[in-house]
């Protein structure tokens, strides 16, 4: 089977373990669990393979016209380079872990057959964001997220608390996704294609003398300040970076496997993954590196702070999303994407990992869908599995070595130094991110002690014990604390 295929089953599979999930949940409720678990742990073996075929080498290309008309065409077209790849594995692999802890956080719940399927189309959705290599087809993927997040954010909608977290969600990133759509059509009005390896060939004319040959073979980019700018507000909303950040903490209303999704594989990476992919274009304009380093700088800063502030364990890990976010960003705006992509990868790992965590805490400690440290006592005998998993994934968000976070986020600070000394990036976004990532650094490494202190020595009242957590929630804590241990 050839490397394209098996790209388009990674996508498919999940997709169609939502639709088979959906029309026989009803009528047949005892294929529910394997068609959430077995469709994405098969995509997960083809991400690997794509993976392992890809190896860092030249990007896999192929496009199907859909419009052959004397318009922009849309395609459906691919491009896999090693960012790609290596992204695609990371969403398969938590996606994996989410579906087989669900079928033990949730295995009461009346409306488990809805939450799965939609959680295979999450998946789907973020797939085929980081596959295409065509807008309109990112821009696909990208909303049927919102949409996602929107229902799975709402999951207990019998309680206000998630109605009104669902409708936030989906009303700020809106807010960002309106002059996204704008500065997508721009884009593609100025570079005459919604092709991605189009797009960066004009913005590289862009650059070009006009008197050289090459020049008129592509057309240019002829703003693209305008461009960026408008991209980014979209970029901002889907990735909670300031100001459009205030949806993500509310958004633990709904349950903790779908914020481990969320804040690790889907959603808040499409934000970071797109730049990461444009990333020449947002070079073209001085003013939008500055922009997306202010941006990184106040997110990390501001997030870090607020995390220090937080009584709920799952608020707690919402800002330090935010923040780890604000890393990635800030590399960005340094011009690194290998630092960028690196601690995204990391990040996606552990993240998810202390989410998944904090749900055998709430289950340990007697809480419904937040864990509050304050009630918190005597849970380091009682979960032992989260408590080492936990230890791991803390070690690694405070960049402590040997621990994957620590690599990464030292990769975007130096990425940073070296933007700041006029060896890479632009000098000004360099020094602003720079010194806001060591701030935020010490903070994130308080936090974080604060978390573990309070979580597992804390002196809260007396919960119920509900027993030992199932087999399925704890396994998949394991197999996530090796990425976490050394990516």
């Amino acid at each position: 089977m050839s490397t394209i295929t098996l790209a388009v089953l990674v996508p498919l599979l999940p997709f169609l373990g939502a639709v088979a999930g959906l029309l026989l949940g009803r009528v047949a409720p005892g294929f529910v669990r394997p068609l959430a678990v077995l469709p994405v742990l098969a995509s997960l073996a083809l991400a690997a393979l794509v993976a392992a075929r890809q190896g860092g080498g030249d990007p896999i290309d192929a496009a199907t016209e859909l419009t052959p008309t004397g318009s922009v065409p849309i395609e459906l077209a691919l491009h896999i380079d090693g960012f790609a790849a290596l992204t695609a594995l990371l969403v398969t692999l938590v996606s994996a872990c989410v579906q087989i802890y669900s079928t033990g956080y949730l295995r009461h719940d009346a409306r488990y057959a809805s939450y799965a399927a939609l959680v295979s189309l999450f998946t789907a959705a973020m797939l085929l964001v980081v596959y295409t290599g065509d807008l309109m087809v990112l821009l696909v993927g990208w909303e049927v997220m919102g949409i996602c997040s929107y229902f799975l954010v709402g999951h207990y909608w019998e309680t206000p608390e998630a109605r009104a977290a669902s409708l936030k969600a989906f009303l700020v990133t809106k807010a960002g996704d309106v002059p996204f759509l704008i500065g997508l059509f721009v884009l593609a009005a100025d570079a005459g294609s919604f092709r991605i390896t189009e797009i960066l060939e004009a913005v590289r004319n862009t650059a070009l003398d006009p008197s050289t040959p090459t020049f008129a073979a592509v057309e240019r980019i002829d703003n693209p300040t305008l461009i960026a700018l408008l991209l980014l507000a979209g970029v901002a909303g889907k990735s909670a970076q300031f100001p459009l950040h205030t949806w993500l903490p509310d958004a633990m209303a709904g349950p903790t496997p779908v914020s481990a999704l969320i804040h690790a594989a889907t959603m808040v990476a499409a934000g970071v993954y797109f730049v990461a992919r444009l990333l020449p274009l947002f070079q073209a304009s001085a003013a939008a590196m500055l922009v997306l380093a202010v941006t990184a700088a106040v997110t990390m800063i501001g997030s870090a702070l607020a995390a220090l502030a937080q009584d709920d364990v799952k608020r707690v890990l919402a800002w330090s999303t935010i923040g780890q976010l604000g890393y990635m960003t800030g590399a960005l705006a340094a011009g690194d994407r290998s630092a960028a992509a690196f601690h995204l990868l990391t990040h996606g790992a552990f993240k998810a990992l202390l989410f998944l965590t904090a749900g055998v805490l709430i289950h340990a400690a007697g809480t419904n869908s937040l864990a509050a440290m304050s009630r918190m006592r005597g849970l380091r005998t009682r979960v032992p599995d989260a408590y080492w998993t936990m230890t791991v994934a803390l070690l690694a968000l405070a960049a402590i070595p040997p621990f994957s976070g620590f690599f990464s986020k030292e990769a975007v600070l130096v990425a940073a130094e070296h933007a700041a000394t006029g060896e890479g990036g632009p000098v000004a976004a360099g020094w602003i991110v720079l010194a806001a990532g060591l701030l935020t650094a010490l903070l994130t490494a308080a936090y974080a002690t604060r978390l573990w202190l309070r979580a597992f020595r804390g002196r809260g009242t007396e919960a119920p014990d509900h027993g030992r957590q199932p087999v399925a929630m704890n396994a998949v804590l394991w197999v996530l604390a090796v990425p976490s241990l050394a990516l």
